[in-house]
């Protein structure tokens, strides 16, 4: 193969995901009334939009691509309880839809440069067309990388909340509101990522879910123990009418506790990392002003 006819290949390549790129990010900037209305009468119209004309094909194509690296990725289930983790209002499909986005962002890059390439030094076209195809599989799995590293930090946004929250929902209980009461007022004078899903929790008891089965979707959805246990010790003790406010304290302790258990063993870690600079650049500096001023005086008396 020539390297015009090379170069054309990478060049069209590159138009077509830079095309469906552009497509795609003009459709989504704006959704149509549909979407707009569809989420307060899904109950009673439960249909799905429908776009037309090209931005509707193309939108269909990228629906299919991320329906097709669905099937040879695997594991919505998992994508499924990450989403819900991460607290993120995506289905599956979207988020597919956003890992082929990704990708086809990476091959056209990996297309544009594979193309200065070719101008530069004329190659074969199959190790150009392999680091492109190379390039849209890091889109999609960077994209997967996103989402777990959502996850991580939103969990861990949840962690340092836990100690207050706890303690503001046990003074509540001690002064003699209900559970329920008593998660009202701390979701309304609190934010943060554990406040809303505190606040998700309020909402299903409020449209008629039982207290404990709302506490137990809590406690199976979320990926941290400690809100598991949490979730666990509210349920049971609306079911049973055990005492709250004392659960609720230890559990509080416990988290600072083990938090400050995580902090020591951190700094242990980094221990050896500290020492790197008073090693490296501390100490040869200390050595320097302590026996460059002897090391001129022997060399002027010479």
């Amino acid at each position: 193969m020539s390297p015009v006819l090379a170069g054309g290949l990478a060049g069209l390549g590159t138009a077509l995901g830079v095309l469906l790129v552009v497509v795609r990010v003009a459709a989504i900037r704006r959704p149509p009334l549909a979407a707009r209305v569809l989420p307060y009468v899904r109950d009673v119209i439960p249909a799905t939009p429908q776009r037309t004309g090209r931005t509707g094909r193309a939108a269909g194509l990228v629906v299919g691509l991320g329906d097709l690296v669905d099937r040879l990725v695997g594991g919505a289930a998992s994508v499924r309880r990450r989403l819900d983790r991460a607290g993120l209002d995506l289905t599956v499909r979207d988020f597919r839809t956003q890992q082929v986005l990704w990708g086809l962002a990476g091959f056209a890059a990996a297309a544009a440069l594979a193309l200065l390439r070719s101008w530069e030094r004329p190659t074969a076209p199959l190790p150009l067309l392999l680091a492109c195809v190379g390039a849209f599989g890091c889109g999609v799995l960077l994209r997967d990388q996103r989402l777990s590293a959502h996850v991580r930090r939103r969990e861990a946004a949840m962690l340092a909340e836990f100690p207050t929250v706890a303690e503001l929902l046990a003074l509540s209980v001690a002064a003699g509101e209900s559970p329920v009461a008593a998660l009202d007022r701390v979701v309304r004078r609190s934010r943060g990522e554990l406040s809303r899903e505190l606040a998700e929790v309020l909402g299903r008891i409020r449209t008629g879910e039982p207290v404990a089965d709302a506490f137990d979707r809590l406690a199976a959805t979320t990926g941290l123990g400690v809100v598991a246990r949490f979730a666990h010790g509210v349920a049971v003790a609306v079911e049973r009418g055990t005492p709250l406010a004392d659960v609720l304290h230890a559990q509080a302790a416990d988290v600072r506790e083990a938090g400050r258990r995580a902090l020591i063993e951190q700094a242990a870690r980094k221990e050896i990392a500290m020492l790197v600079p008073v090693v490296l650049l501390v100490l040869p500096t200390t050595v320097v002003f302590a026996f460059w001023p002897g090391f001129v005086g022997l060399t002027l008396s010479y």
